[in-house]
C-alpha cells in the first residue's frame, strides 16, 4: 500500500512511498482510510523522527477487517479513530478502544478533524472542573484544540476571552462563542479565574499575572517552541495562590473511544463545530505540512484519500 514516511531531511518533511500492509493486533481492526487530520505535534516529530516511526494519529474511514477478538466496530461500519501511529497511509491498524462508530450524517473530513483536538479538548475541560461563570482566557486559540475549547468551555457557561496572532484569524473564535478576541495576552482586560496555555515563552508568565487570587494555569503545549522563564520573585506580587498544573491528553484512563462517542455525538447534534482551515487531496500532504508549521492554517488541516 501506499503511505507518508519520514524523510528526516530538513525542507521535505515526508514522502509517499510503498510500504507493507499493516498486520492487526487481535485487539486492532483494518480500517480503509478515507481522511486524515496532521497536527502541529506531528510536525515536531517530524523533524527528528524516532526509528520505525510513521506519522499519522487521526483518521476516518471503514472497517474493512474487524479486530480478531470479537471488539470494537464490525467490518463495513465506518468510524473514527485514533491509533498511535501510521495514519497517514491507505490502510491503518487501529486499536478497537480508540476507534468510534461514525454516523452516515458526519462526513470523513469531518470526523477526521476530531480526535487529537478534540480528545485535548474535551479532557482540559474535564481537568479544569465546573467553568460555569469563570473568566477563562485561552492562549494560542486559533488552532484546531483552541476552537474545541472556545465551543465547548461556552456552552458550559464560561465566559472566554481567546488570544490569536491575527484578528482574521479570531473572528471565527467570536463566533463560536468567545466573548473577546485579542491578539496579545497583554491585551487582555481583567482578571481570570482560569488560564489555559499552549503557547510558552514569554505568555506563560504574563498570563499566570492576570490570575484572579487562587486562580489556576493549566499548560497544555508550547506552540511557540520558547521555553518558559519565571521569575519566581515576581510571583510575590502576584495572585495568592495561584495554581500551575501541567496537563497530557493522554493522561487518562478513559478509553479512546469513549471520548471519541462523546465527540461524535456532540457534532451530530450540532453542538460542537470541527474548523477545518484546510482540506487538500493526500498528494499535498508536504505542502499542508509547510503550511501548518508556518501558521497559515486556521484550525485544523485535513487531507482525503481518492
Amino acid at each position: 500500500m501506499r503511505a507518508f514516511v519520514p524523510t528526516g531531511q530538513p525542507g521535505r518533511t515526508v514522502r509517499r512511498t510503498q510500504v507493507a500492509d499493516p498486520e492487526p493486533a487481535p485487539g486492532e481492526a483494518l480500517v480503509k482510510v478515507e481522511a486524515y487530520s496532521v497536527n502541529r505535534g506531528e510536525t515536531f516529530l517530524l523533524e527528528h523522527p524516532p526509528d520505525g516511526w510513521r506519522p499519522g494519529k487521526d483518521v476516518a474511514g471503514l472497517v474493512v477487517q474487524a479486530a480478531a477478538d470479537g471488539s470494537g466496530p464490525r467490518a463495513g461500519q465506518r468510524v473514527v479513530g485514533h491509533p498511535p501511529s501510521a495514519g497517514w497511509a491507505e490502510f491503518a491498524a487501529v486499536p478497537s478502544h480508540a476507534l468510534a462508530p461514525l454516523p452516515d450524517a458526519i462526513p470523513a473530513v469531518q470526523a477526521a478533524a476530531l480526535p487529537l483536538a478534540g480528545l485535548t479538548a474535551l479532557r482540559l475541560l474535564r481537568t479544569a472542573g465546573a467553568v460555569a461563570g469563570q473568566r477563562v482566557l485561552l492562549t494560542g486559540a486559533s488552532g484546531g484544540v483552541g476552537h474545541y475549547l472556545v465551543q465547548l468551555a461556552a456552552a458550559a457557561g464560561a465566559s472566554v476571552t481567546a488570544v490569536s496572532r491575527t484578528a482574521e484569524r479570531g473572528t471565527r473564535l467570536a463566533e463560536l462563542g468567545a466573548e473577546a478576541v485579542v491578539q496579545r495576552v497583554e491585551d487582555a482586560t481583567g482578571r481570570f479565574d482560569l488560564v489555559l496555555e499552549s503557547t510558552g515563552g514569554a505568555a506563560l508568565p504574563e498570563a499566570l499575572g492576570r490570575l484572579v487570587p487562587r486562580g489556576v494555569l493549566i499548560w497544555f503545549g508550547q506552540a511557540g517552541r520558547v521555553p518558559v522563564q519565571l521569575d519566581f520573585f515576581a510571583l510575590l506580587a502576584g495572585p495568592v495562590s495561584a495554581t500551575v498544573r501541567h496537563f497530557s491528553y493522554a493522561d487518562t484512563d478513559r478509553p479512546d473511544a469513549v471520548d471519541l462517542r462523546t465527540l461524535v455525538r456532540l457534532v451530530a447534534q450540532g453542538r460542537l463545530q470541527p474548523e477545518i482551515g484546510r482540506v487538500e487531496d493526500w498528494g499535498r500532504t508536504p505542502e499542508v505540512l509547510a503550511d501548518l508549521t508556518g501558521r497559515r492554517i486556521r484550525g485544523n488541516a485535513v487531507l482525503t484519500l481518492s
